[in-house]
């Protein structure tokens, strides 16, 4: 496939300064005490996200992980909200009830970030199945992580996809460790999208750092699924440049070198470096849109600190219980 034009590649760069952006400021806010729950890091995977998600539509489907700022912000999430959320605002997208871990929007086709793992999978099944029934042509994209793969609730999701034919897509961010454990430790397969051959769908491996492939795999994918296709499965290959959660050093489990290698491969910088390389944009243009993006996050941070906290009141407010209710 050719590449995307260069307009797409600036949205591109644009998405992915905005997650950055984002999460280091997350990262310092909450080292500073001002965020509570946990927070877990998307540094160093910000070009899956992009790359799979500029390949839908605003009224598509994802669902998401604990590690789920960069997928929202991909899907059209908003900065301000999102951060009073992590602030537990009344503001913020779950009214403060969500917290990191817990986001979602469906009007924005997002059904959710997850702590459990894998749980948003059998989520984008039943998303995907509604949009066959209905015939809207709309797809479901379900993010999960290397370790995923090893739930159950995986490979029930994947048959049952097969099985039906859903138009969905099923991307693993595979960043090489479950927690503290290597990839290698927990599986024996190396190249996880050859599970796919078990269900009969399509398996494809890319360099998740590489936004280009990861955009060429998700076009094909989401093109099959909405003719009638059925599901494709993509490992993308990335790396968590921080640790598990923010109180995780990631020094006991994978060494400096490592670490440093895989910076080297930094997605924003090899964008970067083809945006000013090959398509001739200049270096003071990347940098106006860092510095505009800089300034709209430190409106999003005022806007979280300022907004009200939720009432006592309101804690059994918003919330869905089977059965009647009184």
């Amino acid at each position: 496939m050719p590449r995307p034009s260069k307009e797409l590649m600036l949205q591109m760069y644009r998405k992915m300064m905005e997650i950055r952006q984002f999460e280091e400021a997350a990262s310092e806010l909450y080292q500073r005490g001002e965020l509570p729950g946990f927070l877990h890091l998307y540094i160093g995977e910000e070009a899956t996200a992009v790359g799979v998600c500029s390949n839908l539509n605003d009224d598509d489907y994802i669902t998401s992980t604990h590690r789920g700022h960069g997928h929202f912000i991909a899907k059209g999430g908003k900065r301000d909200r999102m951060m009073a959320e992590l602030f537990a605002k009344t503001t913020g997208y779950c009214k403060g009830k969500g917290g990191s871990m817990h986001i979602a929007d469906v009007s924005l086709g997002i059904l959710g970030a997850n702590g459990v793992v894998g749980a948003g999978i059998p989520m984008a099944n039943g998303a995907a199945l509604s949009a066959k029934m209905q015939g809207t042509k709309k797809v479901a994209v379900a993010f999960f992580g290397d370790g995923a793969t090893n739930q159950g609730v995986f490979h029930e999701s994947l048959n049952l996809a097969a099985v039906w034919e859903l138009p969905e897509i099923l991307v693993c961010e595979n960043n090489q460790y479950g927690m503290g454990t290597p990839q290698r430790e927990h599986q024996k397969v190396t190249d996880i999208s050859i599970r796919a051959e078990s269900y009969g769908m399509p398996g494809i491996r890319v360099d998740g750092n590489n936004i280009f492939e990861v955009y060429d795999a998700t076009y094909e994918a989401v093109e099959r699924a909405r003719n009638g296709g059925g599901p494709t499965l993509i490992d993308c290959n990335t790396y968590r440049f921080r640790g598990h959660h923010i109180g995780d050093p990631g020094t006991s489990y994978r060494d400096r070198t490592e670490v440093e290698e895989w910076q080297k491969r930094d997605p924003i910088a090899y964008l970067k470096k083809v945006l000013v390389e090959e398509e001739s944009v200049a270096e003071t243009d990347l940098e106006a849109i860092d510095q505009e993006l800089r300034d709209d996050l430190e409106a999003a941070i005022d806007f979280a600190r300022s907004s009200p906290s939720p009432r006592p009141e309101d804690a059994l407010e918003d919330l869905y219980a089977g059965g009647i209710r009184p």
